[in-house]
């Protein structure tokens, strides 16, 4: 294969540059987290994809929350059902108007399809805005939502979806019994496989199938010239085979999972990224998309990492979190003012009166933190020396 080497060269160095990040964002370590200025604008999934808010929720909350039943059936019902919005606020929002754990038993399409109609009406955005799903209307319905409840309630309750899954052979075979059915597509199922996989349900090698979505597709073209007759699946395989060599070329110093190398569905979400990065980090390069969309804001609440236990990972992970930093107060009172949230039962519109008054609260909060910022800003400096810089 023929590589195009700067382009090459910067999936590896974002890589290990966003796990860095990772890393220091856990340790509490004051922002900048980087000295990259495309890293410090721009938002990036992780290095990791399980390491993403989303996929941790889906972990701690969906999967493994000790109140939950483990019946496989309930948990894959309950994977299927989270995934198919794929936002923690509208998984939130149906547990707080039935009142209840969502299960098998209190699941009905025309109640779960009118309270989530009703959040649309109050002018919530119900999907996630990471990646757009399938909105035809195959079971005869007007709605996207309830054409995506109906396929929940055929292949968990009518087809009993959970008992080709269970007896399957291969990571692939559960990625095609999922393709097999309609408004998903190649990358949802391959995506849906990776997430029932987190899970006791089934466990294969992650590494054993992948299959590339139209974002890796597109890094992929940019860090290679010509792959030689192999498909995109194969490079991406060959780049989780030879990560560790790729990154002693570089001098990276990569710092895994605790131990767990990147597997090929990281490999694969990384070239979407590489993708994005280079939009604007090299903005010549040809490409059908311009732009990076989404920009940097930093989370309030850090996250208490959690992965599948059949990872053995997490007592390595508890050491980390134990050490941390006390967290930083990050002041962000005027974001939070222009977000719905599906958290609330009301759709409230602040009044001139109400919004001066959060003008003068988040003033009075930047005097407040500004010795803090002042303190914090000089710290950052002292840890730039130790930074990556991809340029």
């Amino acid at each position: 294969m023929k590589v195009r080497q700067e382009i090459f060269d910067t999936y590896w160095r974002f890589s290990a540059m966003r796990q860095e990040v990772f890393f220091n964002k856990i340790k509490n370590v004051p922002p900048p987290w980087t000295s990259d200025p495309i890293l410090n604008t721009y938002k990036f999934c992780n290095a990791y994809r399980v390491s993403d808010r989303v996929s941790q929720y889906l972990i701690k909350n969906v999967i493994y929350n000790g109140n939950r039943s483990q019946n496989e059936e309930e948990v894959l019902f309950r994977i299927l059902l989270f995934k198919i919005f794929n936002k923690i606020e509208t998984w939130e929002y149906l547990e707080n108007k039935i009142g209840d754990y969502i299960t098998l038993s209190n699941f009905d399409l025309d109640i779960y399809s009118n309270i989530l109609q009703d959040a649309m009406d109050l002018g919530y955005v119900i999907y996630t805005s990471a990646y757009m799903s399938c909105a035809s209307k195959e079971f005869g319905y007007d709605k996207k939502h309830q054409n995506h409840l109906a396929l929940i309630d055929k292949m968990v309750f009518q087809d009993k979806v959970i008992n080709p899954i269970v007896k399957a052979k291969s990571f692939e075979e559960i990625f095609h019994i999922i393709e097999g059915y309609p408004l998903l597509g190649k990358f949802m199922a391959y995506q849906l496989a990776t997430d029932i996989n987190y899970s006791e349900v089934i466990n294969f090698d992650e590494n054993s199938f992948t299959i590339a979505g139209p974002g890796a597709e597109r890094g992929i073209n940019k860090c290679f010239i010509d792959i030689e007759g192999k498909s995109y699946a194969d490079v991406i395989h060959w780049m989780t085979e030879n990560q560790e060599n790729e990154f002693q070329r570089l001098g990276l110093n990569f710092q895994s999972l605790w131990g767990r190398p990147l597997q090929a569905i990281d490999c694969q979400n990384l070239f979407c990224e590489t993708d994005k990065y280079c939009r604007a980090a090299f903005p010549d390069l040809k490409s059908n998309r311009k732009k990076i969309k989404a920009k940097f804001t930093p989370t309030p609440q850090p996250i208490d990492y959690f992965y599948p236990p059949k990872w053995c990972i997490n007592d390595k992970v508890k050491e980390t979190l134990a050490e941390r930093l006390p967290p930083l107060e990050i002041p962000n009172l005027q974001d939070n003012c222009q977000q719905l949230s599906l958290e609330l039962d009301s759709f409230v519109k602040p009044t001139s009166k109400i919004s001066d008054n959060l003008s003068k609260l988040h003033k009075k909060s930047q005097q407040n933190t500004q010795n803090k910022k002042l303190k914090a800003v000089q710290n950052a400096d002292t840890e730039k020396s130790h930074q990556l810089c991809l340029f």
